[in-house]
This record gives C-alpha cells, structure tokens and sequence, in this order.
C-alpha cells in the first residue's frame, strides 16, 4: 500500500501569471516547501524558482498540465517566461511530492 502525499495550498498564495516573451518575476511565500504550477494555457512555458531570469534552459510546464515541485525556504522569487504567451497558475504550499 502507498501513502499519497497531497499538496496542501497555503490559503491566499494562488497568483494567475501570463508569461510571455521577457521573463517577469512573482514573489512567493518564502516559508513554504513546494509550488504548484498550473499551465491553463496552450502553450509551454519555463519557471525558475530563486534568481534570475527565466529562460527556455529552466522547468518546463507543459500546456494544459500540473507539475508540484519542491522548493527551498530561501527562494522568495519565481520567474516565468514563455516564447508564445500562456497562463500559469502558482500556488505555494506543502506536500504534493
């Protein structure tokens, strides 16, 4: 048997981004462990947790899909860029890994 480890959404966190051909920065909560990255739109884009600037090279989020991925309690900054233009949902919290 397998223990689901569900992501856990800190309440207020949810920032609905629209990335597009320059890479533009979010702050997130720093406290948290994880990001919930929710791509709505048609089109991939690429997010970097920590500093910097995105680019093509940094996490893929594929159109239409979640992807959970652990952070570390010094990253304060998410950034996102995408050749096309999409939505990108983020969310901070817990779990879900």
């Amino acid at each position: 048997m397998s223990v689901v480890n569900q992501f856990s959404q800190r309440l207020g966190s949810n920032q609905v981004v629209t990335p597009a051909a320059s890479s533009a920065t979010i702050a997130i909560n720093q406290q948290d462990k994880a990001v919930r990255l929710v791509n709505s739109g048609a089109n991939i884009c690429y997010v970097r947790i920590g500093e910097g600037a995105a680019t093509t090279a940094d996490i893929p989020v594929r159109a239409n899909s979640e992807i959970i991925i652990r952070k570390s309690t010094e990253d304060t900054a998410l950034s996102h860029i995408s050749a096309s233009g999409t939505t990108l949902n983020v969310a901070t919290g817990e779990g879900g890994i």
